[in-house]
């Protein structure tokens, strides 16, 4: 039977237990939660490392939001390469109707990642009509190849805009996109910070590069040949191919031969990597098998593909990158690592985010001579003073980062608008 002092020892307990509880249901009703869009396919690192990217950035900076993953693709191991860096993110896909359903419902704000292009649109109009919610955009590229009124109408309508390159903001504002902000936003894949350091010095060690004496290199065709990768499912391409085929040797010859002058001039070591899953296949052939056989002992060229983690782990052990890709030369900067861009008139304006960083004698465009000529002393340059281009790189890094900061200033501010 309970004694009146009894009652009394428990009653602080009790009322502790209902406080607690009420403060906890208070919090979660106060919590605000985003619905992040992203992870738009798996055979692509660039591709995979915008993810990680914005949710680093989510992290550093609005640590009290919680953060689902609405995403296209995260097979592959990239889910679990997800939650080993975020442990608790929630991620579903358009499959998993339930979770798809309870973030409508429970999230407050739509956060269209980093891309080139506004890649879901369809789903931001029907976040739009379903909620009433707001949304945003960050880092995207858009030009004439992928304009359209319904995209223009979307970007109008978002709380921000955010584009991750100089052109594609012109552009935007030059045929009518009035969105309540619209601003310079760096891809999402410079914050990237995933890494497998186990997987990559196993690697390293196992090919005799040591860390700051090798620089990685990376082949690209003008169009990525999808229709080699089996999961695409793709038929062949016969104009795109047909480009592939008649530029792949200009494009590659440039950097064989800094490949060479790496060997000859420099006590580096030089490392073919692949971004996509078909650029193993086309290092081999464009960069190491036509190599001399005295330059090949110190070439190593890498014949699997890989996951982001293990890149960028990869990386931050080199001098430095060159090549025809964007986002291994993003999250190296990322990390202040040097890194040289290759680019041509088949890409997007994305390239152009190179100067908007100060990075602007690092980019070599593959379509104009006059440059083209300059990449190779570029990447000797790198070799020879490797600590100054380091400091080259950290300020790029500093430039992107007051971008990153004043960026997740203006979400947070959205955010503290919601009810």
């Amino acid at each position: 039977m309970q004694t009146r002092r009894d009652f009394i020892i428990q009653t602080p307990s009790i009322i502790g237990l209902i406080l607690g509880i009420n403060a906890c249901s208070f919090d979660d009703k106060a919590k605000k939660r985003i619905l992040l869009r992203s992870s738009w396919q798996t055979v692509n690192i660039g591709d995979i490392g915008h993810t990680p990217g914005v949710l680093a950035l989510l992290e550093k900076y609005l640590p009290d939001v919680e953060v689902r993953l609405w995403a296209s693709d995260v097979g592959n191991g990239v889910r679990e390469m997800l939650l080993n860096r975020f442990p608790g993110l929630e991620i579903f896909t358009r499959e998993d109707e339930v979770s798809l359903e309870r973030a409508y419902k429970e999230c407050d704000f739509f956060l269209h990642g980093s891309g080139p292009y506004l890649v879901v649109a369809n789903d931001v109009e029907d976040w739009a009509e379903k909620t009433g919610k707001p949304y945003g955009v960050f880092g995207i590229t858009y030009n004439e190849v992928n304009m359209s009124p319904k995209v223009n109408a979307l970007l109008t309508n978002a709380e921000f805009v955010l584009f991750r390159d100089s052109f594609s903001l012109g552009y935007a504002k030059e045929i009518g996109v009035n969105s309540k902000v619209m601003s310079f936003g760096p891809d999402g894949a410079f914050a990237a910070d995933v890494k497998n350091d186990e997987a990559a010095n196993a690697f390293l060690s196992s090919h005799g590069l040591e860390k700051g004496k090798f620089m990685c290199v990376i082949p690209k065709y003008r169009y990525t040949p999808y229709w080699l990768i089996p999961s695409k499912n793709r038929a062949l391409d016969v104009e795109r191919d047909a480009v592939n085929q008649a530029n792949k040797e200009h494009d590659h010859l440039q950097l064989r031969k800094a490949i060479i002058a790496l060997v000859e001039q420099t006590e580096m070591k030089v490392l073919i990597v692949p971004e996509d899953e078909t650029q193993v296949a086309i290092g081999k052939e464009m960069l190491y098998d036509p190599l001399p056989e005295n330059i090949k002992k110190n070439v190593v060229w890498r014949d699997k593909y890989w996951l982001t983690d293990e890149a960028l782990s990869t990386y931050a052990q080199s001098a430095g990158i060159f090549g025809n890709e964007q986002h291994s030369p993003i999250m190296c900067i990322g990390m202040g690592i040097p890194a040289i861009v290759c680019r041509w008139e088949q890409q997007t304006s994305k390239g152009i985010m190179w100067r908007d960083i100060g990075l602007g004698d690092w980019l070599f465009d593959m379509d104009n001579e006059a440059e083209v000529a300059g990449i190779v002393p570029a990447v000797l340059a790198i070799a020879q003073n490797n600590e100054e281009a380091k400091a080259k790189a950290l300020k790029a890094k500093m430039v992107v980062e007051s971008y990153q900061k004043e960026n997740l200033k203006l979400l947070e501010s959205e955010i503290e608008k919601l009810p």
